[in-house]
């Protein structure tokens, strides 16, 4: 049975959810605040959190951002009010899989915590213990970390490590921005769509010597990105 934690400070959302996801054989774990997610967390494995975004005492993208940097737990965004799409933007850079606003349909809820699980299970980079060299960087597939020619230690998000490995991984092949969303484990949708391309650029950010003029994540026009370096691998 798949573990479910909601993190909502509205009690009558919670009952509804808790209600609702029990019924569709979930084990459903509903709290207020972050300080009962981490108690929940610390005694019992959990496999997806609902976060809303919009806490009355401390904002739900610092407890996405906890969240996302473990490597075990899908991570949703819900909101009624931040609307923006740099709200959202900003959710699926820290790596949360899919962001729903109020009021949703609660089969829409249901169908995305049920893709969102599946894209958790699907994991061949956890088991993947290649090193890859490129350019003076190498990318530790099994720590996950990237290291620069000096040997100082990059830090991605997960949804940006998944990216750079998914672009390693073939280079000099174009990759589609769905191949790429689904390899960042980001919901198939228009705005996640262009929040491949804030990734791209924080990405090369970290990883060019000139950002504006990349010679390693190069954009080919209307089709994807492509990595334009050569790639040596190493075999734990």
């Amino acid at each position: 049975m798949k573990h479910v934690a909601i993190v909502d400070d509205d009690s009558t959302i919670r009952a509804i959810l808790v209600e609702l996801l029990s019924h569709h054989a979930f084990k459903v774990s509903a709290v207020a605040d972050s300080q009962h997610l981490n108690k929940i967390l610390a005694s019992d494995p959990v496999d997806l959190v609902l976060v809303d975004l919009n806490l009355r005492h401390e904002d739900g993208l610092d407890i996405v951002r906890k969240l996302t940097a473990r490597d075990d737990i899908a991570v949703i965004i819900v909101s009624g009010d931040r609307l923006e799409e740099a709200d959202k933007v900003v959710g699926l850079e820290l790596g949360a899989v899919d962001y729903i606003t109020k009021p949703f349909g609660m089969r829409e809820l249901i169908a995305r915590i049920k893709a969102a699980l599946r894209i958790r299970n699907f994991r061949p980079v956890a088991l993947d213990k290649r090193t890859y060299h490129f350019a003076g960087w190498t990318l530790n597939i099994r720590r996950r970390r990237l290291t620069s020619s000096t040997g100082s230690e990059v830090k991605l998000t997960s949804a940006e490590f998944n990216l750079l490995v998914a672009l390693v991984k073939a280079p000099h092949q174009i990759l589609s921005r769905d191949q790429l969303i689904a390899a960042t484990r980001m919901h198939n949708e228009e705005v996640f769509d262009r929040s491949v391309d804030v990734l791209i650029l924080r990405l090369r950010r970290k990883l060019e010597d000139d950002p504006s003029k990349p010679k390693l994540v190069i954009t080919e026009r209307g089709v994807g990105y492509f990595f334009g370096v050569k790639v040596d691998v190493a075999y734990a």
